[in-house]
């Protein structure tokens, strides 16, 4: 969207990324030259927005001062500091350290200034839209065509969608199996924090939907599983090359 918006010459005096200190190496690579790009073309740098605290300080220390919430956990057994992983009915991830903190400076800027939001939903996901401007929408450009139009531009991510179906945050529980399988074997430094991660959830929540990465996996049950796949597949290869010779 916004290299689109520079080249019909649209005019843009603030663009704003959340960052939840998560995302892959690769997009902080590719925020850097989009960054120097803007400055060329436009002479402004990316606002980046961040939450006060960590995501590793909301998932394990934040405490909880809501009494209900505090009832609940005592009578769970649940501590009563850090969010845990984040779940479908609780994204806290999401919220605290994105939606809410751009809604915020959204909202400053329309009611000071008048703004006009522009979001980049692609035509794809027209039923997300809600109140502000979609110029992709209204142009009906999909995900893989503004995807193509990056990589036509010269900004190809850092190769990350050749590997991953979406590459949000590299720790998020709603990964596919597949997009886990990938990290592990392409990001094998972001895969063993992963693990830290999950074995600390555990420790401190237990098992459940606090604790476990996902519904029916821990990252270390993912691990087991992943490492008999790499291990099966070398038996064949061996077989096929003995095969083969």
């Amino acid at each position: 969207m916004l290299l689109l918006m520079i080249d019909k010459e649209m005019p843009i005096d603030i663009v704003m990324f959340a960052d939840t200190g998560m995302e892959f190496p690769e997009m902080y690579a590719h925020l850097e030259k989009l960054d120097t790009y803007l400055y060329e073309k436009r002479g402004i740098h990316i606002t980046v927005l961040r939450a006060k605290h960590s995501y590793e300080y909301l998932m394990f220390e934040e405490p909880k001062v809501k009494p209900k919430t505090i009832e609940n956990r005592i009578q769970k057994g649940i501590p009563l500091h850090g969010n845990g992983w984040p779940g479908i009915r609780v994204r806290w991830c999401t919220g605290q350290l994105k939606t809410h903190l751009i809604t915020k400076e959204v909202n400053r800027l329309k009611g000071e200034l008048g703004a006009v939001n522009y979001v980049g939903i692609a035509a794809d996901e027209a039923w997300r839209c809600a109140g502000e401007k979609y110029p992709l929408v209204e142009w009906g450009i999909t995900e893989e065509m503004a995807l193509q139009i990056c990589y036509d531009h010269g900004f190809d991510f850092g190769g990350l969608y050749r590997i991953y179906r979406r590459a949000s945050c590299w720790c998020c529980p709603f990964q596919r199996i597949g997009e886990l399988r990938n990290l592990r074997k392409h990001h094998p430094e972001l895969w063993a924090r992963l693990r830290e991660l999950d074995k600390r959830a555990l420790a401190q929540f237990g098992p459940g939907p606090l604790g476990q990465f996902k519904q029916n996996w821990t990252v270390e049950q993912l691990e087991t599983r992943f490492a008999a796949e790499d291990e099966q597949l070398s038996i064949m290869e061996e077989s096929q090359n003995a095969y083969n010779d």
